[in-house]
């Protein structure tokens, strides 16, 4: 795999082209692979062998990139995690993973620093500074290694390790809100499916295309995004390291003119509550991508009007490692997620495990090339999620006769009012089309009688005020947009909701409240 992303494009004259924007300096395609082919040697220097684990906690940045490229030009396996976990979750992934080497920065250091000493099997620690980085106090062990000097007496050029399409190739981490997190193990070819099969014929990614990614690299969807897209079709990517905030995104969209802008709907939202939104320049945006979450109508439409551009939205997952259902450019409809992507197949099917019909709602089944192998170490999960060739998706969904999927909620967030199915989004859909309401999330309460009843968690935009007034509003206008007995009975005002590092709301805990 690591050949289709690098040494094809050089072999092709293409090794000046620019392959990563990053702090306003650019790195070739023949920089990256010299570094990618440095890193190998020091790793294997360093005792990694091919099919180890090593982990990669970094920001996004282009020693990121040439560690991963690294990775996969070696035979080694790179284990990808959340920059934003605690120490404890990285002692948990270091020995569930068995990573020989970890490659970080100061930053994320200082966390691993305190579990140094209740970790099993690392070895060694790979430290990038930033420019003008104080890194002394960080460098007292022998078994830490600054990454220039590591890379600088190593040769560049390495042969690729022979491996082949169902070797392992990475391991990526879930967030792991409800338990530990899980690993979930991918293939070579994995990485081909998604970037032959939708990133060029759905995305028309190509040669002169520049692809942002505010989802990170640790991320499925920030992986393809940010890597495996761009550099499969000789593209290049901006590699933003920080918070990918609305003033942020704009910043470097002007600056950099990517032609692919991915995001999430809680960073559309945002963008678009942002001072003089509509003054920012976004013109050189050829496909806005959403994915992560449901995008809400309301958000599309806001998009399309205040920048006369659609948001091409898409549904995927960490076990499928990128979008499976997607829009098209030209196609898309505001509340779907789109069409299966050529290549996947989809059913919805009941409890039974019995296809329902057109309009129905029920769970979401996909098959397709790039589905994981597994959960590391966690083979009652696999067997449950991973049917064969099939994933359950755990997300509930009904199809129209076009063959459009609508997003209805994850099985666990469907609510049951007088015996009758409720899709919280549906509700959530029709709360946010008030000109109040920034963000909402409905979850199922017991009333007096312990019946389930739906409730409405607001975040109000800036200057607005929650009152009984504004509450009755949102009640009356849910009776007269949808069925009487999906309105909230309560609504509570919240100046956030919880999230998850993806930006996921987090529904379980607004049941507690």
């Amino acid at each position: 795999m690591g050949e289709l992303l690098l040494d094809e494009h050089v072999k092709k004259g293409r090794g000046d082209r620019t392959a990563i924007h990053y702090l306003d300096k650019t790195f070739s395609y023949s920089w990256l692979m010299e570094n990618a082919n440095r890193a190998a040697n020091a790793f294997e220097y360093l005792g990694l062998e091919i099919e180890n684990r090593f982990m990669i906690l970094l920001h996004d940045s282009p020693e990121f990139v040439a560690s991963f490229l690294a990775g996969l030009r070696m035979g080694a396996v790179p284990v990808l995690v959340n920059t934003m976990l605690t120490p404890d979750d990285y002692r948990f992934m270091l020995d569930d993973s068995r990573s020989k080497i970890l490659v970080t920065n100061a930053e994320l250091c200082e966390k691993v620093r305190h579990i140094r000493d209740h970790v099993h099997y690392l070895k060694h620690i790979v430290l990038v500074p930033r420019e003008n980085e104080d890194i002394s106090k960080l460098c007292d062990h022998s078994d830490v290694h600054l990454w220039n000097n590591l890379l600088a007496p190593a040769k560049k050029t390495h042969d690729v390790a022979r491996t082949y399409k169902n070797d392992v190739a990475l391991w990526l981490y879930s967030s792991g809100t409800t338990g530990k997190p899980k690993g979930t193990v991918h293939l070579h070819h994995d990485i081909l499916t998604t970037t032959d099969i939708f990133a060029k014929p759905i995305l028309n990614i190509g040669e002169e295309s520049r692809c942002l990614s505010a989802s990170k690299l640790f991320f499925a969807y920030g992986l393809g995004n940010g890597l495996t897209f761009p550099l499969r079709w000789g593209g290049s990517t901006i590699l933003y390291p920080d918070r990918p905030t609305p003033d942020a995104m704009f910043r470097c969209i002007e600056h950099y003119r990517p032609t692919h802008f991915f995001g999430v709907p809680t960073l559309f939202a945002a963008m678009l509550a942002s001072k003089d939104a509509p003054k920012n320049d976004v013109s050189s945006l050829e496909y806005v991508v959403s994915a992560g979450e449901a995008l809400q109508p309301a958000i599309f439409e806001r998009w399309k009007e205040t920048f006369n551009q659609e948001i091409v939205e898409g549904i995927g997952s960490t076990e499928l490692l990128h979008i499976f259902i997607s829009n098209r450019k030209g196609e898309a409809r505001a509340g779907s997620s789109g069409k299966v992507v050529p290549g996947y197949e989809a059913e919805i099917v009941d409890d039974n495990g019995n296809e329902v019909p057109e309009g129905t709602v029920g769970n979401l089944l996909v098959k397709g090339e790039s589905m994981a192998v597994l959960y590391w170490g966690r083979h009652k999960k696999s067997a449950k999620v991973m049917l064969g060739e099939w994933l359950a998706t755990g997300d509930m969904y009904l199809r129209d006769k076009d063959g459009y999927y609508y997003y209805q909620g994850r099985s666990d967030d469907m609510l049951k009012v007088g015996g009758i199915w409720v899709s919280p989004v549906e509700v959530e859909n029709a709360i946010l089309e008030l000109p109040e309401v920034f963000e909402c999330a409905v979850v199922g309460k017991p009333d007096k009688d312990g019946l389930v009843k739906p409730k409405a968690f607001v975040v109000l935009r800036t200057g607005r005020k929650g009152d009984e007034e504004l509450t009755k509003k949102i009640q009356e206008h849910i009776r007269k947009q949808l069925a009487p007995y999906k309105y909230p009975r309560w609504v509570e005002y919240l100046p956030e909701l919880p999230k998850t590092t993806t930006g996921k709301i987090q529904r379980h805990k607004l049941r507690l409240i």
